[in-house]
């Protein structure tokens, strides 16, 4: 454990922030989970509806700093090339 004032409030800080994180890392794989299994009960509609959603979470996530700009957006890419197959 840390003696210095600083330090100590750092670990809360560190701390505070992981759990928002790994919150906010939780919406984003149950939203995407949602367009995936839309997906597989071949549901063109709810497909959407969920991947406008999970795009908004994901979108969301990079804006923070949550997830690499770049990794959010490979993860939309990839399920909307998945619901425009539906067609």
């Amino acid at each position: 454990m840390a003696n210095i004032k600083s330090a100590k409030k750092r670990i809360l800080v560190d701390r505070r922030n992981a759990e928002r994180n790994k919150a906010v890392r939780s919406r984003v794989k149950t939203a995407i989970k949602h367009v995936d299994a839309a997906i597989a009960a071949n549901d063109k509609t709810a497909a959407k509806e969920a991947l406008v959603k999970a795009t908004k979470e994901l979108d969301k996530a990079a804006s923070k700093g949550i997830y690499h700009k770049k990794t959010a957006s490979r993860k939309i890419s990839r399920l909307a090339i998945a619901v425009n197959k539906l067609a």
